[in-house]
C-alpha cells in the first residue's frame, strides 16, 4: 500500500524569470506548510545547481521573509507564515485534487493544496490554520476534521489475491479505497459496489473501507442507475417493512372519511400529466356557477389522511424528502401502493383531496377562495399531448372546460409577468430507451400551452395557500409556516452581464428592482431566436439564487410573489405534506410554535432536493454519453455552454448532449482565458471562442465510466471566428 509523500518531489531546473522562481519557492512552502527549509534544501528540490541561481534562491527567501510570506524559524531556515489564526469551514474539492474551504469567518474562500488537506474530503467541515496570501489568494492547512460529510462511496472494484481497491466514481474523490479481502462481501473484479470508510491511518494515503452493498456488473443499466443514486447517497429501494406497512392501509373510503368533506364527484374533473406518469397528485375541476362566474378547483391528493406524523412511512418520507426522477425510473418518496394507487387521482375512482377552490370571472379576477378537504372523481386522465390537441383543435373531451381554463391561465400568466415574474424558456430532454435501458434516440419536449395551463393553476394554489399565513397589515401576528423562497439574484453578476450585453446592443436597467426585473424579461424576449440567446440566458440563470424551503418568508423573486409555498405535490415532496398539515391546523385555528424543528426540516428538504436534482442530471449525462458512444468521428452543430482555462464545453444542438473540447485539442495557438467576457482568445490568430458561440465539433472519444465526452473543433470554425476576432480588435 502506498504511503503519504514525506516532502516535495524534485523539480526540473530552468526558470525564465525571477518571479517564476519565486512562485515555485512559495509553492514548496505551501505544499508542506509545517516544514522548514533553508536555501540549500530549496535549491535541491528545484534542482538548482548553478551558484548564481542558488544565490538568487537565497535572495528570494530573504525578500519573501521581509514581505512576511514566510518567516525565519531558525537562522537561515524558513516556514510559511501563519497570519490569521484559525477558521472553520466546509471543503469544496476540485477535480484536480486540491480544494477551497468555504468560510464566513473571512471575506474569501481559502485555497488548500492536496498535501495540506490531511485526509479531508469534499463537503467535510474542517478547522483550518491560515497562511499568508500567495498570488492574491488566502491559503490554509487542515488541522482538524470536525465532521465528515459522508463515509460511503460508490465505485468499481479491482480485486487481487489478498486485497482490493475501489476506484470511486466521483471526480471529487482523489483517493482509491483500500479494501481487505475479508471485507469484500462477495464483490467480484470489475463490479460496482458501495463501500464505507471505517479507518484512515494518519500515514496512509488510502482510506480503509468495507463493501456494504454489491450493485452488480458495470455497464448494466440497473447497476449504473443504482450507482448514481448511491453516489448522491439516495435510496434505490424501499425497505420491505415499509411495503408491508403500506399494504395494511385500506383503499376503501368510509362514511367517516367523507364526513365534513366537500363533494366534487359530480363536477367535471380531470388530470393532465406527462404521458408516462403513474402518480397523479393534482386535478382540475371547472363549472359555471353564474353569469360571467366560474368555479375552478385545484384538487391535491390528501396524502396526510393516510400518512400520519411520526409513523413509519412518514419518517421514511421525511428522510427521503422527495421522489427522485432518473431517465428510466422514479424512486418514490412514499411506497408505490400509496403513490401510484391509493393517493393517485386515477380516473373513475373516488379520491380524497385537499383543495383550493376559486370563484373567478372571465378576466381571471378572483371574488372568493375556499380551502378544505374534499372528495373527487376524475372523469378523464389527459397527457399533456392529449390536452394540447384539445387546445389546438378546440374539440374533444372536456373541450369547453379546457379552453376556458386556457383563457384564464393566459390572463393569470400575463398578470404575473406584468408584476415582474421572470420567464425562462424550458426544454426537457427525454430518451427513447429499449427494454434493457439502452438509449435509441433523444426527444426534446417543448413547454407548450397545456403545460402552462397546469402551471398557472398550481402557482395560483401555492400562492393562495401561502397568503393565508401572511400577517395582517400593521400586525405582528406571525404564523409559523413552510415557505418556498427565492432570494434576489447576485447583483455583481447581473452588473457583469449588463456590461457584457452592451456589445450586442442590449441593456439592463438598474435604477430600481422593478425596472431591473422588467428589463430582464424584456431582454429574454428580445434574444429569443438570436445567436446570443444561449449566452445571455445561461448567464442570467447562473446569476439567479437557488430556491429553497424556509420558515422565514423572503418572497419568491423569480415568480414575483410576496408569499409562496409548495402545496400541490405531496406524493413526491415532503414539504407539501407539511404544508397540508399546517393548512389543516390553520382551518382548525391551531398554530405551531416549533420554529427550530420546522426550519431544520426545511434545510434537510432543500439539501435532499439538490441531491435528487444532481442525480437526475447525472443519469441524463450517463445516457447522453452512452447515446454518443457509437458516433465517434461524426460532426455536429453545437453551442459553447461553458468556457474554462482547460477548454470549451459544447452542447450539440440536435440532442443537447454536452462534451469538452480540451485545451490540448484546440487549434495551433496559445489561448488565454478572459473570464470577464467568458472567452478563450488566441494570442497569435486573434480567434475568440466565447460562451454562446455556434460552432461545429467532431466527437473524438467517450468515457462512459466518467460520464465524459471529448470533442475537437472543425476547421471551418477558424475563419469565421478569426474574422470576428480581428473585427473586435479593430473596434477596440
Amino acid at each position: 500500500m502506498s504511503k503519504q509523500s514525506k516532502g516535495p518531489k524534485k523539480q526540473p531546473a530552468g526558470f525564465s524569470t525571477k518571479s517564476t522562481l519565486a512562485e515555485k519557492i512559495v509553492g514548496i512552502f505551501s505544499s508542506t506548510a509545517q516544514k522548514t527549509f533553508n536555501y540549500k534544501q530549496i535549491s535541491g528540490i528545484l534542482n538548482v545547481k548553478d551558484s548564481s541561481q542558488r544565490q538568487l534562491v537565497n535572495r528570494i527567501l530573504e525578500e519573501l521573509c521581509e514581505s512576511k510570506v514566510i518567516e525565519e524559524r531558525q537562522k537561515g531556515k524558513y516556514r510559511l507564515t501563519a497570519v490569521q489564526g484559525f477558521v472553520n469551514g466546509k471543503v469544496q474539492m476540485t477535480t484536480l485534487g486540491h480544494a477551497y474551504v468555504i468560510t464566513d469567518a473571512i471575506g474569501d474562500d481559502v485555497y488548500v493544496s492536496i498535501n495540506n488537506l490531511h485526509h479531508a474530503l469534499d463537503g467535510d467541515t474542517v478547522k483550518l490554520r491560515l497562511y499568508a496570501k500567495r498570488l492574491g489568494r488566502m491559503e490554509g492547512e487542515v488541522i482538524e476534521i470536525i465532521e465528515r460529510a459522508r463515509k460511503t462511496f460508490v465505485g468499481t472494484v479491482s480485486v487481487s489475491k489478498t486485497f482490493a481497491f475501489m476506484t470511486v466514481d466521483s471526480k471529487k474523490m482523489p483517493h482509491d479505497l483500500f479494501i481487505p479481502a475479508a471485507k469484500l462481501k462477495g464483490a467480484l473484479n470489475g463490479q460496482k459496489a458501495v463501500a464505507r470508510i471505517y479507518e484512515w491511518p494518519e500515514d496512509a494515503k488510502n482510506p480503509f473501507a468495507e463493501i456494504i452493498d454489491v450493485l452488480g456488473d458495470t455497464g448494466l443499466n440497473t447497476t449504473e442507475m443504482h450507482a448514481i443514486l448511491a453516489e448522491f447517497e439516495l435510496p434505490y429501494s424501499f425497505p420491505e417493512k415499509l411495503d408491508r406497512e403500506a399494504d395494511k392501509i385500506s383503499d376503501k373510503i368510509s362514511t367517516s372519511d367523507l364526513k365534513e368533506r366537500r363533494d366534487f364527484r359530480g363536477v367535471a374533473t380531470f388530470t393532465i400529466d406527462p404521458v408516462d406518469a403513474k402518480d397523479f397528485d393534482d386535478a382540475l375541476s371547472m363549472q359555471k356557477i353564474g353569469d360571467d362566474l366560474w368555479e375552478v378547483g385545484v384538487h391535491i391528493a390528501d396524502v396526510t389522511h393516510y400518512v400520519r406524523p411520526g409513523d413509519m412511512i412518514d419518517n421514511e418520507a421525511y428522510e427521503r424528502a422527495t421522489s427522485v426522477y432518473l431517465v428510466d425510473r422514479v424512486v418514490p418518496m412514499i411506497p408505490e401502493r400509496l403513490s401510484n394507487y391509493i393517493c393517485s387521482l386515477r380516473p373513475d375512482e373516488d379520491k380524497l383531496c385537499f383543495s383550493a377552490v376559486f370563484e373567478m370571472n372571465s378576466k381571471a379576477e378572483i371574488s372568493k377562495r375556499w380551502f378544505g378537504r374534499t372528495v373527487i372523481r376524475s372523469k378523464r386522465r389527459f397527457s399533456y399531448e392529449d390536452a394540447q390537441l384539445v387546445i389546438e383543435s378546440e374539440q374533444g373531451d372536456f373541450a369547453e372546460e379546457i379552453l376556458s381554463l386556457q383563457k384564464l391561465a393566459k390572463i393569470l400568466r400575463a398578470k404575473r409577468y406584468k408584476n415582474g415574474s421572470i420567464d425562462f424558456e424550458r426544454m426537457e430532454v427525454k430518451f427513447q430507451l429499449d427494454p434493457a435501458g439502452k438509449p435509441l434516440g433523444v426527444k426534446l419536449k417543448e413547454y407548450k400551452d397545456s403545460n402552462k395551463l397546469i402551471e398557472e393553476f398550481m402557482l395560483l394554489a401555492n400562492k393562495s395557500v401561502a397568503e393565508l399565513f401572511a400577517p395582517a397589515k400593521n400586525s405582528n401576528d406571525k404564523k409559523l409556516f413552510v415557505y418556498r423562497i427565492h432570494d434576489k439574484p447576485n447583483r455583481e453578476k447581473l452588473e457583469q452581464i449588463g456590461f457584457l450585453i452592451k456589445r450586442y446592443g442590449y441593456r439592463l436597467d438598474f435604477r430600481s428592482e422593478e425596472k431591473l426585473t422588467e428589463s430582464i424579461n424584456a431582454l429574454i424576449e428580445k434574444v429569443r431566436g438570436t445567436n446570443e440567446q444561449n449566452l445571455i440566458e445561461t448567464l442570467l440563470l447562473r446569476a439567479m439564487a437557488k430556491a429553497r424551503y424556509s420558515t422565514g418568508n423572503l418572497g419568491h423573486y423569480g415568480l414575483a410573489f410576496q408569499h409562496y409555498t409548495h402545496f400541490t405535490s405531496p406524493i413526491r415532496r415532503f414539504p407539501d405534506m407539511l404544508v397540508h398539515r399546517f393548512l389543516a391546523n390553520y382551518l382548525d385555528h391551531k398554530f405551531s410554535k416549533e420554529e427550530d424543528k420546522y426550519e431544520k426540516m426545511c434545510i434537510h428538504a432543500s439539501e435532499m432536493e439538490k441531491r435528487a436534482a444532481d442525480a437526475e442530471r447525472a443519469s441524463i449525462k450517463y445516457k447522453q454519453i452512452e447515446f454518443m458512444g457509437d458516433k465517434i468521428g461524426q460532426i455536429f452543430d453545437g453551442v459553447i455552454t461553458g468556457v474554462a482555462q482547460y477548454g470549451l464545453f459544447v452542447e450539440i444542438i440536435e440532442n443537447k448532449c454536452e462534451g469538452l473540447v480540451p485545451m490540448a485539442e484546440m487549434p495551433d495557438d496559445f489561448f488565454e482565458y478572459d473570464e470577464t467576457v467568458f472567452s478563450l482568445i488566441g494570442r497569435r490568430t486573434g480567434i475568440r471562442y466565447q460562451l454562446g458561440d455556434s460552432i461545429k465539433v467532431k466527437v473524438a472519444r467517450t468515457n462512459l465510466a466518467k460520464r465524459q465526452m471529448d470533442m475537437t473543433l472543425v476547421e471551418e470554425n477558424d475563419e469565421k471566428l478569426s474574422r470576428r476576432g480581428g473585427a473586435e480588435r479593430s473596434k477596440g
